[in-house]
């Protein structure tokens, strides 16, 4: 059932603890019908297990393989190492590291993720095989008890990250999987005809990207406006254990959440038995099969590491308890959990997209959230004051689009701007009336959005746009930061008018003199209403290996910018 925010729900802060106690003998009925119970001698010598788990399921894995390891009567001694997911399909990817038998990620989405690094590194995909899900947990809106309770039955959804109205945080999603799903869940509901859609909601989200999802916690709690994290489930639950001053509440989205599940996949050795030690092995227990048999044909022969494996796999998602004493639901996403800031009953969950459609939105996340150095340059030509319709004039859609076109980027991104018409300053087109600087600087974004305020008392002349698109390019390319990247936008309502300038086959021949492979400038032009001339604006661009766009509209100046942002790697062959 879709669980909407009651009232009932923030008394679930107040009722009960960090949930269930794990009890010693606790998957004993788990393992009473296993290959332990035929054999009281046990084994002469265990077989060393494995395995690597995400951080978040380690404490589960290393309960259960305890008492797993108990059961086996000397069969089976297990190493249980935390690891984050993102290092381990790196490790896995290059195959470095130390060896392993078994990896439980937090989603299936890492293995396709360590596939896709292997290829992009030249390297085959390693040969694992990914075998049960052992444990869940749904994607969840994680805010204060205080704010909770205000939603009343106004339960948020996936759409309210299109809509807005509530600030939202992502954490990184490089190393969060329930970060990809939100952000396919998305995809899922984004409007396909509307391809600025998704963009804006990436781009709005990209405006503060917590590291991780303790990061996205604290800036929850301690921010001055409504906030929501988008983390899981079990991180509430997890969060919420420790006692914190103020607890949080899981929000459960009105049209349903991706479920998480956390897969139990054989590393290479364990997948195809190659390895030294499991031939070893192998051979040791064909030998004493062989002696046994001669002796007595019933007589029980040691498990072997790949039965181990398959039993301690069903131990693992069998234990509802120890799960739930987690924050985890079962694989299925049943079972009851009893910690304060989640419900108790199961929620409706719908599977996680394929992981190869979740790495295809990680490209597309990382080319909207790059770390930008722009020089903005603004048409201020008299042209500006024409109507545009509905009763305002070029200028004023401008303003507003510009406005919120500032609002998308985030405070990692460093911009300056200009104001170009003819002899703007002095003999020159072009006026610099700030510099390049960080949006993160409060009094730098203040004063960018002081000059959008003041363009109406700043038009006049003609339009200056071919001495202007060189110096800006001159100005960025001289003073070129490296770990960014570089890049010239400009913004026009007209077509060259500067008689006294250079002409388009010089400033198209002095472009490219500039161009460096190594220190890229691409120039994004974006050219509204009717009066352009595009067919410069896009030899221009190409010059430089940037882009033109048109708005035929004013209107669609903001759709048309985040057009320009989203495209900004697939240039000069965006489809």
């Amino acid at each position: 059932m879709l669980v909407g925010i009651t009232a009932a729900l923030v008394a679930l802060l107040f009722v009960g603890g960090a949930g269930a106690a794990w009890a010693t003998g606790m998957l004993d009925p788990l393992l009473s019908g296993s290959m332990f119970a035929a054999e009281p001698d046990g084994c002469d010598e265990p077989t060393e297990l494995v395995i690597v788990a995400d951080p978040t399921i380690a404490p589960v894995v290393s309960a259960v393989a305890e008492t797993f390891d108990e059961a086996s009567d000397g069969c089976a001694l297990t190493t249980v190492r935390a690891q984050e997911s993102a290092d381990t399909a790196a490790v896995v990817a290059t195959g470095t590291g130390d060896p392993a038998d078994v990896w439980i990620p937090s989603s299936g989405a890492w293995v396709d993720r360590m596939t896709a690094t292997a290829t992009s590194l030249g390297r085959p995909a390693p040969a694992v095989s990914v075998g049960l899900d052992v444990a869940s947990t749904p994607v969840v809106f994680a805010t204060p008890a205080e704010q909770a309770a205000s939603l009343g039955e106004a339960a948020p959804g996936w759409g309210t990250l299109f809509t807005g109205g509530t600030r939202m945080l992502l954490p990184d999603p490089e190393g969060s999987a329930s970060s990809l799903a939100a952000l396919a869940s998305l995809a899922g509901i984004a409007d396909p005809d509307d391809p600025t859609q998704l963009a804006g909601a990436m781009i709005e989200l990209g405006k503060t990207i917590p590291a991780s999802t303790d990061a996205a916690f604290g800036a929850t709690v301690a921010a001055a406006e409504p906030t929501m994290a988008i983390v899981t489930e079990q991180a509430v639950a997890d969060y919420n254990a420790d006692e914190p001053m103020e607890q949080l509440v899981a929000v459960y989205p009105a049209e349903g959440t991706p479920a998480m599940t956390y897969p139990f996949v054989r590393l290479p050795a364990a997948a195809d038995g190659s390895d030294d030690a499991e031939s070893d092995a192998a051979d040791t227990t064909e030998d004493a099969a062989a002696d046994a048999d001669q002796a007595d044909p019933d007589a029980w022969t040691p498990p072997t590491r790949a039965e181990l494996l398959t039993d301690l796999e069903r131990a693992i998602s069998d234990a509802a308890d120890v799960l739930a004493a987690h924050g985890f639901r079962t694989a299925d996403g049943s079972g009851e959990l009893d910690a304060p800031g989640v419900v108790a009953e199961p929620v409706a969950t719908f599977a996680a997209p394929a992981g190869a459609d979740q790495v295809a939105l990680l490209r597309q996340w990382g080319v909207l959230t790059l770390r930008g150095r722009m020089l903005a340059v603004i048409d201020v030509s008299g042209s500006m004051l024409d109507p545009a319709g509905n009763g305002l004039r070029r200028i004023d859609i401008f303003q507003q689009a510009a406005l919120g076109a500032m609002q998308k980027f985030s405070g990692e991104v460093q911009m300056g701007v200009w104001a170009f018409s003819t002899a703007r300053n002095g003999d020159l087109d072009y006026e610099e009336l700030a510099p390049i600087g960080p949006l993160a600087d409060a009094a730098h974004l203040q004063q960018i959005a002081g000059i959008i305020a003041s363009l109406p008392e700043r038009l006049g002349g003609a339009t200056g746009l071919y001495d202007t698109t060189l110096a800006a390019v001159q100005r960025v390319t001289e003073t070129y930061d490296p770990e960014r990247v570089n890049s010239v936008l400009l913004i026009t309502d007209g077509r060259n008018e500067d008689a006294n300038g250079i002409d388009l086959d010089t400033l198209l021949a002095e472009l490219e003199e500039l161009q460096d492979p190594l220190q890229p400038v691409p120039v994004i032009m974006i050219g509204f209403g009717p009066d352009t001339d595009f067919e410069a604006m896009t030899r221009i661009a190409n010059a430089t290996g940037g882009a033109a766009y048109s708005a035929t509209e004013p209107e669609d100046l903001g759709d048309v910018l985040v057009t320009a942002l989203s495209q900004r790697t697939c240039r000069p062959d965006c489809g």
